[in-house]
């Protein structure tokens, strides 16, 4: 986590400790595990990545989080954010939409001991009514818009961070709701795969 800390872009303590206490290298497929701690991309199967961890410090650090927090997190893949945002809030409801990657990710963390993280199959841009309201939302693909049922689901006082934008560039965005009115901000360009869903982009 050196090159978190040297980036000087997180500046939160323990978003750096949640970090540090996650090994990435579990999460990682075993031919691309000499580079788990690398800060890159990296592939997961099924045309998904695990973020590098520079991002997934990033939009952690975006959400805020407090130790009372509830979030939804649309796009379990590998399973690593959710570990890292458990570090920091009381319960993750997590939504991946292909079962095999869901599947993995459920065992690893319960292999890994990390409790009051519910795995979900389903399509994410509809996110998980039935929990809702959500104090924190953090998407992890790049949608190209903010999927109206996740505001929906954004407590009062919530933050929501997601990429928004073309398929393969986006903006990474910070929602907050204010009862019922939201204020976003623009937190800089990043690249994410698809959101695929029937709040974001058709599948192929």
């Amino acid at each position: 986590m050196d090159q978190l800390r040297a980036s000087g872009l997180v500046t939160d303590y323990r978003v750096l400790d949640a970090m540090a206490e996650v090994p990435r290298s579990e999460f990682v497929p075993p031919a691309h595990r000499g580079a788990a701690y690398d800060d890159v991309a990296l592939p997961i199967g099924h045309d998904q990545t695990i973020s590098q961890p520079l991002v997934v410090a990033l939009m952690t650090q975006a959400l805020e989080l407090q130790p009372t927090d509830r979030v939804l997190e649309v796009g379990t893949g590998s399973g690593y954010q959710a570990a890292v945002l458990r570090q920091l809030a009381d319960h993750v409801d997590t939504v991946e939409r292909i079962p095999a990657l869901a599947e993995q990710a459920a065992e690893m963390l319960e292999e890994l001991g990390v409790d009051r993280v519910s795995v979900h199959t389903g399509d994410g841009t509809l996110g998980w009514p039935d929990e809702a309201p959500y104090d924190a939302v953090v998407v992890t693909a790049g949608g190209p818009e903010v999927p109206p049922p996740l505001l929906a689901q954004l407590a009062d006082g919530g933050r929501l961070v997601a990429p928004v934008g073309p398929r393969h560039a986006q903006e990474l965005v910070r929602v907050r709701r204010h009862g019922d009115r939201t204020v976003s901000e623009d937190l800089g360009p990043v690249a994410f795969v698809p959101l695929l869903g029937e709040a974001g982009w058709p599948a192929a």
